[in-house]
């Protein structure tokens, strides 16, 4: 099966740091793969330059087949690579539900042309876009949210609604940093579920996580990233019982 979402020799360097050390990875339709180390391994720095925010020294970003890696962010958001953040970057300003409603890859209202002369489809593929941000916000249990500010949710909320948005991008790859911080409870499980049956619907998921647990719950394949190179894959009970990864990870030897 070819992989939705292929890197290869993808280098970075800033000044004598290099964050991106020769990464290889493929991950495949209906995969969920998990990216862990210690803090400063790479793994968000690998994130951004997939996605477009940062570009890279070397190497090839594919997706779908085709390479990626001198497009600009929002062209790779059309087609079909969207990411969520550490530190969220909702709009302060848009409602929970508008804050969906502008992610999909392809917004109707942002054609100045189509909407003075279609208006009527325009409204048509708004009501469309709208029942789907209800749709996302029921998933992540949010809909009573859906008229509230994201200043007024709770961070763990507010994680849940970057969450939401993402789906909104009905693109094959999804790229998830950290989704659980500050998520407890019932949301907690409920994302494990939202995440999986986003995998069952064909996305390709990578998430960067710290919480083991859920890693290990929800991740087909993990991968262990230290001083931005990938050393070593497998399961996490595999990655933690070699005690020079654990080492390295929980930063002492063991």
């Amino acid at each position: 099966m070819t992989p939705v979402l292929e890197i290869a020799g993808l280098r970075k360097q800033f000044g004598g740091i290099v964050v991106a050390n020769d990464v290889n990875l493929a991950i495949k339709k209906d995969e969920v793969v998990g990216l862990i180390g210690p803090n400063g391994a790479g793994k968000t720095s690998l994130f951004n330059i997939v996605s477009g925010l940062i570009p890279h020294d070397a190497g090839t970003v594919i997706l779908n087949g085709q390479p990626i890696e001198r497009l600009s962010m929002h062209a790779r958001a059309r087609l079909g690579l969207t990411r969520t953040w550490q530190n969220i970057r909702l709009f302060p300003s848009l409602s929970v539900l508008d804050n969906l409603i502008v992610a999909p890859r392809y917004y109707p209202g942002e054609s100045i042309l189509r909407a003075a002369f279609s208006p009527g489809r325009l409204r048509d593929q708004r009501k469309k876009i709208t029942e789907r941000a209800y749709n996302q916000l029921e998933k992540v249990r949010l809909v009573d949210a859906a008229t509230r500010f994201p200043t007024e949710l709770s961070y763990g909320k507010q994680k849940l609604v970057s969450i939401a948005r993402a789906l909104m991008n009905d693109g094959d790859c999804l790229l998830l940093d950290e989704p659980i911080a500050g998520v407890e409870g019932a949301a907690y499980e409920a994302l494990k579920n939202v995440i999986r049956s986003e995998a069952k619907l064909g996305r390709a998921i990578c998430i960067v996580e710290h919480n083991i647990s859920f890693v290990r719950d929800l991740c087909d394949r993990v991968l262990f990233m230290f001083n931005g190179k990938i050393l070593n894959s497998g399961t996490m009970d595999e990655l933690m019982a070699r005690d020079d990864l654990a080492g390295l990870y929980f930063g002492s030897e063991t």
